[in-house]
């Protein structure tokens, strides 16, 4: 379950809360029964390997954008295995 970092907007109360994605925000301060506002972050994600990158999975001579390029390699990657497990 994902942990989700809130902050009070009347006493600058600030805790983190254990909730399932189906779980509804925290809406009252636990100190003060206040405000409540979620705080977010940068997540820490990395994408290592090979296909990441504008330049990647491209040849020289393909005149195709990058977001058509990310597209087609996500949708090259999903359709892989159902064409091997066949």
């Amino acid at each position: 379950m994902p942990t989700y970092a809130y902050a009070c907007t009347a006493c600058g109360h600030r805790f983190d809360a254990v909730q399932a994605f189906s779980d509804p925000s925290l809406t009252e301060c636990p100190e003060c029964s206040g405000a409540l506002r979620k705080q977010y972050g940068s997540i820490g994600v990395t994408f290592n390997g090979s296909g990441f990158y504008r330049t990647d999975s491209r040849s020289s001579s393909s005149g195709s954008t990058g977001a058509s390029t990310a597209a087609a390699a996500s949708s090259g990657a999903a359709a892989a295995p159902a064409a091997s497990g066949s």
